[in-house]
């Protein structure tokens, strides 16, 4: 079975979602690749194209974020240069949203805190002001792992700084924390792309 690169247009997708699907091969893949940042070599290349067949064969049609999840959790390991420590935030119908945040940056614990117009907009000012992150928010999304009250709620952000996106996803019962955890994960991973420049295509 082959894969092909389809026009996003065709399914309903803005122009900038190049959508991959069933019908073209490794060449295609690792081009598209290339060109979302990640300079990947043979052996990685081939991991990544068989979980994209495995993933294929469940969904309909794949998406930049579906590799980028792919090629972030599956092949890179990023380095945490940022850690959540600790995280307490304030908030109500009476009070300003605050945030008061432990980091561990390169292993050296700092803290400081920030308010915002909501608990996750103060938690996200306050890591945005500890690691000095020029990055922009492109993208914020929040889904349940689990049902219930209780649930595992999973967060996932695109954030932008120099030219580079980087996905952060992560999980926690608390959306505040798990929203934290996601956004310190794009920030490490925004600082690893930052540190590992992609060599132009030609």
């Amino acid at each position: 079975m082959t894969y092909e690169i389809m026009k996003p247009e065709t399914i309903g997708l803005s122009a900038s979602k190049l959508v991959l699907g069933k019908h073209s091969g490794r060449h295609a893949l690792r081009t598209h690749l290339k060109d979302m940042g990640y300079d990947l070599s043979d052996e990685e290349v081939q991991l990544v194209f068989t979980k994209f067949k495995e993933l294929a064969d469940k969904k309909k049609y794949i998406v930049d974020e579906d590799l980028e999840v792919i090629v972030t959790e599956g092949i890179l390991r990023t380095p945490d240069i940022f850690r959540l420590e600790y995280l307490h935030v304030t908030s109500g119908t009476t009070v300003l949203p605050m945030a008061s945040v432990k980091l561990s940056i390169n292993e050296r614990s700092v803290q400081g805190a920030g308010h915002g117009n909501g608990p996750i907009d103060a938690a996200f000012n306050s890591i945005a002001k500890l690691t000095g992150t020029q990055s922009e928010l492109l993208r914020f999304s929040v889904s349940a792992l689990t049902g219930g009250t209780d649930a595992q709620g999973e967060v996932t952000v695109r954030l932008s700084e120099e030219g580079l996106t980087a996905l952060g996803r992560g999980a926690d019962p608390d959306i505040i924390t798990a929203s934290a955890k996601a956004y310190i994960n794009g920030l490490n991973r925004l600082e690893y792309l930052k540190a590992n420049p992609v060599v132009a295509t030609t």
